[in-house]
C-alpha cells in the first residue's frame, strides 16, 4: 500500500475525531455564546481563537523540525494526546476545566495538522502533484467531519460525554495507520547537499538519506528532475523554463545568497497574498452575518451562506488538481483574488441576497484553492528541515489575518459599514492584492526588489525619519 493511503486514512480518522469534538463541545461551556451576542463578546471570542496560534507558531514548528522522533512521530503523538484529552474532558464537561482542555486538543490538533503539511512533499512523486495531494487531504477532512456528523449527533442526544468517549476511540485507531508512515528524517541530505572540496561525503545514515518513502538508501535511476529538491532558486511562473529555476539575474552568475533571497521571496510574497484571502474570508463572513441581522433575514438564510461557502470550497477542492495541470501555483493564487475582485464590485452594483449567496461561494472557492496553492508552494520551495516552522509561522499569521478581517465588520458600528462600502473594500484589497502578488513574482523572476518590499521600506524609512525629526525637536 503506498505511504500517502495511510496518510489518508490518518487525516481522515483526525477530521472525524475533530468533529466529534467540536459536536461535545457546542452544548458546552466553550461554545456558549450565541450568534446575536453583542459585538464586544464577539469580537472578544475571534481574539480568543488566536491563542493556539501564539503556541502553534514559536514552539510547535521549531518541534516539529527537531523532534528526534520525528514527524511521524509528531503525528501519533498528536493523536494520542488528543485522545487523552478528550478522556478528561468527559470529566469536566461542565466545569471550568474544561476551557486548559479544550485549549489542548486544540494546540494538538494544530500541531498535527503542522507535521502532515511538512510530510506530504515525501509522499509524492513529482513537484506537480502536490496540488492534488493537498486537494484529497481537504476533501477527505469534510468526508471526516460528514461521517462523524451522525453518530455524533445521536450520541449528544443521550449526553455529549459519550460523544467525547467516541472521540477518544478514533483518535486512538489514528494512531494506527499513522504507525505505517515512512521514517522522515530531521534533517535528510538531498543531492543538492555536496560536500565541501577537500571533504568525502559522509558515510550514509538515518540522516543522509533522499526524503522519497521506499527509496531511502536507493540512488536515483530516473532523471534528475525527479529527485531534484526543491531549488533555492525562483520557480515562478515567468522562469525560463516550466518546471525549473530561473537563471536570470541583472548582472553576473546567481550566489546562494542571491538563490536563497529568491526562493525565501516566492514564498514571502505567496503568504502575503493568502493572508489577503484569509482577511478576506473572515471579512466577508461578519460582513454579511451582521448585515442579515440588520435586514432582519430569516434564520434559513445564514445556512444557505455557510452552505454556499462549503460548496465553493467543495468545487475548490474538486478542482484544483485539473487547474493545476494547466497553470503553476502562482497564477492560481492570483486567479483567486482577481475572481474575488471582480464577484465584490459585480455586488457592489446590485447587493441583494443572491448575490451575496454567490459572494460567499466565491470566497469560499478562492479560501479553498489558495490555501491548496500556498500550501504546495511551500512544500516545493522550502528545505525539508524547516517546513514545520514555516507552515507554523505562516498559519499563525494567517489566523491573524482573519482575525483582523472579521474585527473590522465587527468593530463598525451598525449603518457606519453598510454592506456596499464593505463589499467594496473587499473588491479594492483583492485588486490590490493581485498587482502586488503579480507584480513582485514579475520582479523576483528579474533579480528585482519586490514592489511591496519597496513600499514596507520607504514607509519604515519615513516613519523612522518622523520619529527622529520629533526627538530632535524641544520640547514646548
Amino acid at each position: 500500500m503506498q505511504p500517502f493511503t495511510w496518510l489518508a486514512r490518518t487525516h481522515l480518522l483526525s477530521a472525524a475525531g475533530d468533529a466529534l469534538i467540536a459536536i461535545a463541545l457546542a452544548g458546552s461551556l466553550f461554545f456558549n455564546l450565541d450568534p446575536a451576542a453583542a459585538r464586544p463578546r464577539v469580537a472578544l471570542y475571534l481574539l480568543v481563537t488566536m491563542a493556539p496560534f501564539a503556541v502553534v507558531g514559536p514552539l510547535i514548528g521549531p518541534l516539529v523540525d527537531r523532534s528526534r522522533g520525528g514527524r511521524r512521530g509528531m503525528i501519533i503523538g498528536a493523536g494520542i494526546a488528543r485522545a487523552v484529552l478528550a478522556l478528561l474532558m468527559v470529566r469536566h464537561l461542565d466545569s471550568l476545566l474544561l476551557f486548559p482542555e479544550a485549549f489542548g486538543a486544540l494546540v494538538a490538533g494544530k500541531t498535527y495538522h503542522v507535521a502532515k503539511s511538512a510530510v506530504v512533499p515525501g509522499l509524492v512523486r513529482e513537484e506537480r502533484d502536490l496540488v492534488e495531494a493537498n486537494s484529497k487531504l481537504m476533501l477527505l477532512s469534510g468526508l471526516g467531519g460528514a461521517l462523524a456528523a451522525g453518530p455524533g449527533v445521536l450520541l449528544s442526544l443521550a449526553s455529549s460525554r459519550w460523544v467525547l468517549v467516541l472521540a477518544s476511540v478514533v483518535f486512538v485507531l489514528m494512531t494506527f495507520p499513522a504507525r505505517r508512515l515512512p521514517r522522515f528524517a530531521v534533517r535528510p541530505r538531498t543531492l543538492d547537499d555536496a560536500p565541501p572540496a577537500g571533504e568525502s561525503p559522509a558515510p550514509p545514515d538515518q540522516h543522509s538519506r533522499f526524503e522519497r518513502p521506499g527509496l531511502a538508501n536507493e540512488p536515483p535511476t530516473g532523471p534528475i528532475d525527479r529527485w531534484r529538491q526543491p531549488s533555492d532558486l525562483y520557480t515562478g511562473p515567468w522562469s525560463e523554463e516550466p518546471g525549473r529555476p530561473s537563471q536570470r539575474r541583472r548582472r553576473g552568475r546567481p550566489t546562494p545568497a542571491g538563490q536563497a533571497s529568491g526562493r525565501r521571496g516566492g514564498m514571502l510574497l505567496a503568504g502575503s497574498a493568502m493572508g489577503v484571502v484569509r482577511a478576506m474570508t473572515g471579512f466577508t463572513l461578519f460582513l454579511i452575518a451582521f448585515w442579515l441581522r440588520t435586514d432582519d433575514a430569516a434564520p434559513w438564510w445564514f445556512g444557505f451562506m455557510f452552505t454556499a461557502s462549503a460548496v465553493g470550497q467543495l468545487i475548490g477542492a474538486v478542482g484544483a488538481p485539473w487547474l493545476r495541470r494547466r497553470v503553476r501555483e502562482e497564477v492560481l493564487l492570483a486567479s483567486t483574488l482577481v475572481l474575488a475582485a471582480a464577484v465584490s464590485f459585480y455586488v457592489v452594483t446590485a447587493p441583494d441576497r443572491f448575490s451575496v449567496l454567490v459572494l460567499a461561494m466565491v470566497i469560499g472557492l478562492m479560501s479553498a484553492l489558495g490555501k491548496l496553492c500556498f500550501d504546495a508552494i511551500v512544500q516545493r520551495d522550502e528545505v525539508p528541515a524547516d517546513r514545520g516552522r514555516t507552515f507554523a509561522r505562516f498559519e499563525t499569521r494567517f489566523q491573524l489575518m482573519w482575525v483582523i478581517g472579521g474585527l473590522v465588520p465587527v468593530a463598525a458600528p451598525s449603518g457606519i459599514l453598510p454592506l456596499r462600502a464593505g463589499v467594496m473594500l473587499l473588491g479594492i484589497a483583492g485588486l490590490v492584492a493581485v498587482v502586488l502578488y503579480a507584480g513582485g513574482l514579475w520582479a523576483l523572476a528579474r533579480g528585482r526588489r519586490p514592489p511591496s518590499e519597496i513600499i514596507v521600506t520607504r514607509v519604515r524609512t519615513r516613519v523612522r525619519a518622523r520619529v527622529r525629526r520629533n526627538r530632535a525637536q524641544p520640547p514646548g
